[in-house]
């Protein structure tokens, strides 16, 4: 009798025990499957998987974030079926199950932050657009862009980047380092200044180039006149004679006196005395003022061959420049613009 009765608890407990390993098995199925939030439209939410960070550690991220229903189970499920996981930021759903988050975070597909810069902004200009848009805060953008290591190891001869840093439209991880980010922006300008015709292969040469290409960069309008603005420069060079731009004053203006740029220059800004005011100093000024595009570094190192030595704005409207080879002629062509503008 005793022995029936040990036989039908031993099965009850069989039964009992199978009966709780299908319930397991089927919320587990449920918590792979089925998704961590049922809402209609649920917010997708930028999750952060840093280097080194363990399975564990990750699933219980997953399950604070309301990403994962039992981190339990994601954690079971990464490792029972040896999935990896890749670092980085992504941009995951409340939506989806832990078999399609899964998948997801194995292709590697993070999230990334678009970023344009465009041509002609000064080193600092392009560290607060960085800021903005949240790749890298601009204070280490601008050590970073400083570190005279990095420099060196790039033939920059200069104190900082300015002037390589090439305008561009960029793809950036979140929690990128500002190295990394500087070295994005090198590696783009050597590349394409690769194809440029007569670019400099020695650094004292090529920084030069650079310098002038800054300042066409902020002086021409239409990309046609920037090798005929570029000869003109080129031609000043020659001579002994000063640039004259009025883009090296503005520098200084703003970026070193840290002003608003001015509507227009006064003559006391002309007598500015900084080695960066072209109307005083004769020559290239220390260092780039901006960061040119590709036309204006082709014009630097292609300026057109004429006798040019002065330019004015003819039609603000269409950005387009009168040429002239003295100042008689200069002055002549400035009182025929201020008479068209007047109508007369």
């Amino acid at each position: 009798m005793k022995i029936k009765m040990m036989k039908k608890e031993h099965i009850r407990f069989i039964i009992l025990v199978s009966i709780c390993i299908l319930l397991l098995a089927a919320g587990g199925f449920s918590v792979i499957f089925l998704p961590a939030s049922f809402a209609e439209k649920p917010a997708e939410k930028l999750f952060t998987i840093k280097r080194g960070a363990s399975v564990r550690a990750i699933a219980a991220d997953l399950k604070k974030a309301g990403l994962v229903r039992s981190e339990y189970i994601a954690y079971l499920y990464f490792r029972l079926f040896n999935k990896s996981i890749k670092a980085g930021t992504y941009k995951l759903s409340p939506a989806w199950s832990v078999y399609m988050l899964c998948g997801y975070l194995q292709e590697g597909k993070q999230e990334l932050i678009k970023v344009t810069v465009p041509e002609g902004l000064t080193l600092s200009k392009t560290a607060a657009i960085l800021e903005d848009r949240k790749v890298i805060a601009a204070d280490e953008f601008l050590a970073a862009a400083k570190n005279t290591a990095l420099l060196q190891s790039y033939g920059i001869t200069g104190t900082s980047a300015e002037g390589f840093l090439f305008p561009d439209t960029y793809f950036f991880s979140y929690g990128e380092t500002a190295e990394r980010v500087v070295t994005a922006m090198l590696d783009n300008f050597f590349h394409k200044a690769a194809d440029i015709p007569h670019f400099p292969a020695d650094p004292a040469r090529r920084y030069e180039a650079v310098i002038l290409a800054s300042i066409i960069e902020r002086e021409y309008r239409v990309p046609e006149e920037a090798v005929k603005i570029a000869g003109v420069f080129t031609n000043r060079l020659h001579i002994g004679m000063g640039l004259q731009s009025c883009a090296t004053v503005e520098y200084i203006l703003t970026e070193v006196q840290h002003k608003p740029h001015p509507e227009r220059l006064l003559n006391k800004d002309l007598e500015i005395d900084h080695p960066y005011n072209t109307y005083k100093w004769r020559g290239l000024p220390p260092g780039p003022i901006s960061n040119p595009g590709m036309t204006a570094l082709y014009a630097a190192c292609n300026p057109e061959k004429n006798s040019y030595l002065y330019f004015r704005l003819e039609n603000a409207e269409a950005g387009t420049h009168v040429f002239t080879k003295n100042l008689t002629e200069h002055t002549k062509a400035g009182a025929i613009i201020l008479k068209r503008a007047a109508g007369r």
